[in-house]
């Protein structure tokens, strides 16, 4: 919806004052003081009485994708850990101490 229409509503309840929000149940548009929030939403009081009495208002549960968020990036972490060592294994010695071999020199046996 254009800001423009917004700014031509008035209130549902208030004729004489200019809405700011429109209730997303009863498609109405409502002032400041006729607006309530509630889980994140605009309603009317109306609607928000009537969602209360139905008992279909959202409860905050027991946020249990936390853990499983933890639990995921510790074997994720695991896995990395587990893939890096896997190749450093697999990398030659001569890597391992700093890539470089005994030069040949005279004495062993080199030009």
């Amino acid at each position: 919806m254009p800001m423009n229409a917004l700014r031509d509503r008035r209130c549902f309840h208030h004729p004489h004052r200019e809405a700011v929000a429109r209730c997303p149940e009863c498609r109405r548009f409502y002032c400041r003081e006729c607006a309530v929030e509630h889980d994140s939403r605009l309603l009317c009081a109306d609607c928000l009485a009537r969602t209360r009495a139905d008992g279909t208002a959202r409860r905050p549960s027991w946020p249990w994708h936390l853990p499983l968020r933890l639990l995921t990036g510790l074997v994720g972490l695991w896995f990395l850990f587990y893939v890096m060592g896997r190749a450093l294994l697999l990398m030659p010695t001569a890597f391992h101490e700093g890539g470089r071999t005994a030069a040949p020199t005279a004495e062993t046996g080199g030009p």
